[in-house]
């Protein structure tokens, strides 16, 4: 009998959820970085074990306080996430000194009734003296599991897998056995951009920069032509994403194109124009583009 469930998974910025996906789908279906609140939306990372198709859910990472219409639009999306969720995986970096928003989230969660399962991440960076006494700390009531992985290097990872295959809900696949995402293609290529950028760029530049792909172009050689455009909310920021003689667009755009290549299969031409667009934070357009809700 087939299975199938949607999984939510949540934690505290930086806390390694998309590594974590991308570890269980076996495949880059949502970007990664070290810099927190990477991910502004919900992904869906498809996994089949056994006769189960496991949905999972990779959300913003929840802060606390969230200040501008960008950060509150993704921490609804995170919680709402959890509404129709089968089961709720709360993500831990283990190597972080201090976890006061984890708490926060894991005193929230008792009220979903879900089956609540906490992945201890990034073991390798920590004694395992302090890994039992974590997990100890996290224990609670309503926690069903606690696993301890580094999803980096994909150890423990296959456990998590097993686990929610026993206890999703009978039902039909909702998405066809070879689909990895439900992330639109135009969507997928603006987010490889983007992840560059972030890895280039330093201090709250990114955060002030959204990526749209305008254009995708299938060619009769196999190739594929995109062209993207990259918002800015101010002049003085242009300068810094071209960078010296448009060294660092060149740059970003060599990083993003080698990827999308490797991970489609096919050669793609990529170009990228950098615009001012001061009030993009502030258009429903864009939210929209990306499943958030917007507002004032």
């Amino acid at each position: 009998m087939s299975k199938c469930g949607f999984i939510a998974v949540v934690g505290a910025p930086n806390a390694g959820k998309s590594t974590l996906i991308n570890s269980l789908v076996g495949s880059k279906v949502t970007i990664v970085s070290p810099k927190v609140q990477t991910t502004r939306h919900q992904i869906l990372g498809v996994i089949i074990q056994d006769e189960t198709q496991l949905i999972l859910v990779d959300t913003p990472g929840i802060f606390s306080t969230p200040k501008r219409s960008l950060e509150k639009a993704m921490v609804r999306s995170a919680w709402n996430s959890l509404r129709d969720a089968d089961g709720i995986m709360l993500i831990v970096d283990v190597s972080e000194r201090h976890f006061d928003e984890t708490y926060q989230i894991l005193k929230h969660l008792e009220q979903y009734k879900r089956k609540v399962a906490i992945v201890l991440n990034k073991i390798d960076l920590v004694p395992k003296d302090k890994l039992l006494e974590l997990a100890q700390t996290f224990s609670r009531s309503f926690v069903d599991q606690i696993f301890m992985i580094s999803a980096l290097i994909g150890d423990g990872v296959q456990a998590i897998k097993e686990y929610w295959a026993q206890y999703l809900p009978e039902g039909p696949w909702l998405f066809p056995e070879d689909q990895l995402s439900d992330l639109p293609k135009r969507l997928f290529a603006a987010e490889i951009t983007r992840e560059e950028i972030f890895n280039r760029l330093h201090e709250e530049l990114p955060y002030s920069i959204w990526v749209e792909t305008e254009s995708w172009e299938e060619k009769k050689d196999g190739s594929i032509k995109i062209t993207q455009l990259i918002y800015v909310q101010r002049e003085s920021q242009r300068p810094i994403v071209l960078g010296k003689g448009g060294q660092q667009i060149k740059a970003i755009g060599a990083a993003s194109r080698k990827q999308l290549s490797a991970i489609l299969g096919r050669p793609v031409h990529l170009f990228l124009q950098v615009k001012v667009k001061e009030k993009w934070v502030e258009d429903p357009r864009l939210y929209a583009s990306i499943g958030l809700e917007f507002k004032q």
